[in-house]
């Protein structure tokens, strides 16, 4: 088929990739703008979809919106036969919806109707779901509401954000691939009206540890951001980011470190923070970064 890739993110470059390797005429990747990056911040830094698309030798198209005529008919002319739309970040107008012979196919990151919208996969694990997945959705014009034609499904386990967003980008690349085989094979079955929740946007100030709540729920937190953005606490004026830890006996005021291996008191039950990262510094055990940083027992943690 001739198909126009739309993706921006690490997600959606599997799918790309599978696509090519099964046939497909990827006949353009359409992704967001390169954006200031490097250690500058100045240098215009292509994203992980642009990257993967040239290395295909495929045509990047990065337009700031589809809502011009001059795009929109850039668009058409390409005469694809469907689009694959992986995290593209963009509103999709209804005449880019239409303008492929097969219309537009999504790759969305959880079971639908369950967490439409922008942070699938850190919003499954916050809420502690059992399992999360990836369903391959026909486009419309509202926010993730349209018939799903596929889905495939795994555990969340203690998985991070970053271990389930690799994990289904690998099952989404091997669904589309699946549908696009045999388009007419599967039916597109509407969601269901129960059930709906919507997976809004990740609010910085969500990273930051909340320890006034349960242990499993900071646990969660820990997780949701892991390995980016990360979430944190602040001590002695400095930014400390939890990127793994394991729940651990104790008890304390919350925020309250409850021994020298940085024990931290929640509401009830307590955390033991792995893996950890100051400001400005690499990744880290827990334990090497007390050596140079000691946090002792009985100091509270905003």
């Amino acid at each position: 088929m001739r198909v126009i890739f739309m993706g921006t993110p690490d997600f959606a470059v599997p799918a790309l990739q599978a696509l090519v390797a099964a046939g497909h005429e990827v006949v353009a990747a359409y992704t967001q703008p390169p954006r200031p990056g490097g250690r500058r911040g100045k240098e215009l830094t292509p994203t992980p979809v642009h990257k993967a698309a040239a290395a295909l030798g495929i045509e990047v198209r990065h337009p700031v919106s589809l809502k011009g005529a001059e795009e929109q008919a850039e668009y058409a002319a390409l005469d694809a036969d469907i689009a694959v739309v992986a995290a593209y970040g963009l509103i999709l107008p209804q005449v880019v919806l239409d303008a492929p012979k097969h219309g537009c196919l999504n790759l969305h990151g959880s079971i639908l109707p369950r967490w439409r919208g922008a942070a699938p996969i850190q919003r499954a694990i916050l809420a502690g779901d059992a399992e999360t997945g990836v369903d391959i959705m026909r486009m419309e014009a509202g926010l993730d509401t349209g018939p799903v034609l596929l889905e495939g499904r795994t555990p969340i386990d203690r998985k991070t954000a970053g271990e389930l967003t690799e994990e289904l980008a690998r099952i989404g690349a091997r669904l589309i691939v699946q549908v696009l085989a045999d388009l007419p094979a599967y039916a597109e079955v509407p969601q269901p009206d129960e059930g709906v929740t919507y997976a809004k946007k990740i609010d910085k100030a969500e990273t930051r540890l909340d320890f006034a709540q349960h242990a499993e729920q900071v646990e969660r937190q820990i997780r949701a951001f892991a390995p980016a953005p990360g979430a944190w606490f602040e001590y002695q004026g400095e930014r400390c980011k939890v990127l793994a830890a394991e729940l651990a006996e104790g008890s304390g005021a919350p925020g309250e470190v409850l021994d020298d291996a940085l024990t931290i008191a929640c509401a009830s039950g307590a955390i033991r923070p792995t893996l950890v990262q100051r400001a400005g510094r690499p990744a880290m055990a827990t334990a090497d970064m007390l050596r140079g940083w000691m946090i002792a027992a009985g100091a509270k943690l905003q």
